[in-house]
């Protein structure tokens, strides 16, 4: 692997706490494919780390709830031929997804008032577009 993959700030993947799996991966790439194990599975336990803030973590458990396994969080790579390049796809992935995942929430946005102006202007723009609509009919040659 090449170094920590940063999740945000100084907060990174702390290597002892994932665990990797490879097995044969699916798809073309000849007699090689059949005998190797390329493809990658991270198995990263978000319910029990103590790697990450307690309000990251529980941020990131509220919303990876959907793809927790038991408190796992598995990322699977296959696309690559060579097991070292599935092995940094799936670390860089399982990074952006708890990179995501522990991100603060948007700033709620504050409804305002429309200013009367700028009603005034729409309502305005809108009875001259209708006036020029209007006019297009064919109502009202003879």
């Amino acid at each position: 692997m090449s170094g920590p993959h940063i999740i945000r700030g100084s907060v990174s993947l702390p290597e002892a706490e994932l665990s990797w799996r490879f097995t044969k991966s699916s798809g073309p790439g000849g007699q090689h494919v059949n005998t190797t194990d390329s493809a990658a599975e991270l198995r990263f336990d978000l319910a029990r780390t103590e790697a990450l803030p307690p309000v990251w973590k529980d941020r990131a458990l509220e919303r990876l709830a959907g793809r927790l396994t038991g408190g796992v969080l598995v990322v699977r790579a296959s696309e690559h031929r060579s097991q070292w390049r599935n092995r940094e796809t799936a670390a860089v992935r399982m990074a952006a997804l708890l990179a995501e995942a522990t991100a603060p929430p948007p700033r709620r946005r504050r409804e305002r008032k429309v200013p009367r102006g700028i009603n005034e202007r729409r309502l305005r723009e809108k009875k001259q577009r209708a006036d020029v609509k209007r006019g297009r009919s064919g109502r009202d040659w003879s």
